[in-house]
């Protein structure tokens, strides 16, 4: 299968699929219908239908889909059985807090170090992560290519430079800032501020019915 072809809409909510399948598959249910899928990740059928086209025949009509057939196969896709090292960089509130998470219900990706130029937070073990001084990154990241920014946006640029330099190859930024990267790394960028605005804004003109 050529990963290529699957429009990264897809790619997306794939991770959205493999957590609802988890779950079922803990519950013992045997399958699911596109339908219950629908209701449970906000997805409508027909995309999830075409979503899972795009990965040959995984259900069959009038049965629906294998739940522990889908999600072995959607735990292949998405390498679970891989775990992928990541540094957060800034501990202040919102970087303490991803510590604490630590993605716990996600099995492949996990906070192994933390950076901050706080004197006072060095040296400390927050959730079990290590913080080291952002002096030190580049001598502890070692094989770790993906990293989480939580710096103030004055930093973000300066940060992601060096990020840059080291060699990650993908970065969840977290900041406001709109930061510039070469080529060959991903950026995802996750504005809480302005996810809140879309929403406000939602509700006011596209009001659901009751």
């Amino acid at each position: 299968m050529d990963q290529h072809k699957i429009p990264q809409a897809t790619a997306k909510r794939l991770p959205l699929y493999y957590r609802f399948l988890n779950n079922l598959n803990q519950q013992g249910k045997r399958r699911v219908s596109s339908r219950e899928l629908s209701d449970a990740v906000k997805v409508d059928s027909a995309t999830i239908r075409r979503d899972f086209s795009y990965f040959g025949a995984l259900g069959k009509k009038g049965y629906g889909y294998n739940v522990e057939y889908l999600l072995g196969f959607f735990r292949k896709t998405l390498d679970q059985d891989a775990l992928t090292e990541v540094a957060l960089i800034g501990v202040g509130n919102l970087g303490t807090a991803f510590l604490h998470y630590n993605f716990l219900k996600n099995n492949n990706t996990k906070i192994v170090m933390a950076f901050d130029a706080d004197q006072d937070k060095v040296d400390a073990d927050i959730g079990g992560v290590p913080v080291y001084h952002i002096d030190e990154l580049e001598e502890k990241m070692g094989d770790v290519s993906v990293a989480i920014l939580t710096v103030p946006s004055a930093e973000a640029q300066t940060m992601t430079n060096r990020l840059a330099d080291f060699g990650v190859s993908g970065i969840l930024n977290f900041t406001p800032a709109r930061i510039t990267v070469p080529s060959w790394i991903r950026v995802h960028h996750i504005d809480l501020a302005v996810e809140l605005q879309a929403l406000v804004y939602f509700l006011k003109h596209y009001p659901l019915e009751k």
